[in-house]
């Protein structure tokens, strides 16, 4: 069978099947697809034992795979079954599945060079290192599946060389963006890409704007709640091309807990290791001083103080009281 008599169109609704030797690029290509359709035997096994590539806990990550796969085909969506796929006996099972349910099934080669496949391979940590006699064999079993997939039941069979896979990424890409600007746009949020570059989407998708902060002014607060624990952030645009984020933590100039200055003492991060690192840690910057009390945080006769660590959700919960947040979800 040539490239030339494969058909090139992908179905809307789908089992798609890839079949390659690992280091061939199954992976990549399967990331083109949106990440809730993908089923990854790395990511089962992952999920049953910590470890992407612990052999041992392949059969439990097969169960688990495949019991998402019947709850995908029973409400007719699209899966892409990301793994080697190179047994006869692993696709008869995910074809005999998908005939239960009548979706159509595509096996999709991933026919990278054997040199390719050994290349990336070697750079593989070791939990992730495919002996080479076992590449070897499954580049080979490859080869040997291209003429009898049609007969295995298997409704289209295609190359990944001749598909498409960057423009539908691209366009949902581009989706997503557009959607998070009408997001932002919405909820008046036009600030969340300046926080993804500080603290990544994860944490930048938790924080809440205070609703008396001034974005007019440059400065903007923002809080994350999560059970019993309140992080404060300021976020400065006062000076075009260059944001600034500072934490909130107490005063450290008084020792005695019936004397504290209540503070505010904002302390510069960058990222969110360096607000994992506050809170004696983060403020020997002699530049970062007390709001009220005008306390230096590295200043020698609060050594002894400083050098005693405060528990991370301390020096948040000694926070100065912000004004009223917004609604959590």
């Amino acid at each position: 069978m040539t490239s030339q008599q494969i058909d090139t169109n992908l179905p809307d609704r789908a089992v798609i099947v890839l079949i390659g030797a690992a280091g061939s690029g199954k992976s990549t290509l399967a990331s083109t697809w949106h990440p809730t359709q993908v089923l990854s035997l790395d990511h089962y096994r992952a999920l049953v034992s910590d470890s992407a590539g612990n052999q041992e806990a392949t059969g439990d990550a097969v169960t688990a795979l495949h019991c998402v796969l019947e709850a995908r085909l029973r409400r007719g969506l699209t899966s892409v079954i990301d793994a080697t796929n190179t047994g006869t006996a692993v696709r008869a099972r995910i074809l005999e599945a998908a005939d239960r349910y009548g979706m159509p099934t595509v096996a999709l080669l991933v026919t990278t060079p054997l040199s390719v496949c050994l290349e990336r391979n070697a750079t593989r940590p070791h939990d992730r290192h495919v002996p080479e006699h076992i590449l070897r064999a499954q580049h080979a079993a490859v080869g040997a599946a291209r003429p009898r997939l049609e007969g295995e039941g298997f409704g289209q069979v295609m190359f990944a060389s001749d598909i498409d896979r960057l423009g539908p990424l691209l366009q949902r890409l581009s989706d997503n963006r557009y959607g998070e600007a009408l997001r932002h746009d919405r909820a008046g949020r036009p600030d969340e890409a300046l926080l993804c570059r500080f603290l990544g989407p994860e944490l930048a998708r938790l924080t809440v704007r205070e609703d008396g902060a001034a974005p007019a002014s440059g400065t903007q607060i923002f809080t994350v709640r999560i059970g019993g624990n309140r992080l404060t952030l300021r976020l400065s645009t006062a000076s075009p091309g260059v944001p600034a984020l500072d934490v909130l933590l107490p005063c450290f100039g008084n020792n005695a807990p019936d004397d504290e200055c209540p503070g505010p003492v904002w302390a510069p991060v960058h990222d969110a290791r360096d607000i994992a690192g506050c809170s004696r840690a983060l403020v020997q910057d002699p530049d970062v001083v007390c709001s009220r009390c005008r306390t230096q945080a590295a200043a020698p006769e609060i050594a002894d103080h400083t050098a005693r660590p405060t528990p991370f959700h301390d020096a948040l919960d000694r926070s100065v009281p912000t004004v009223r947040t917004s609604p959590e979800g």
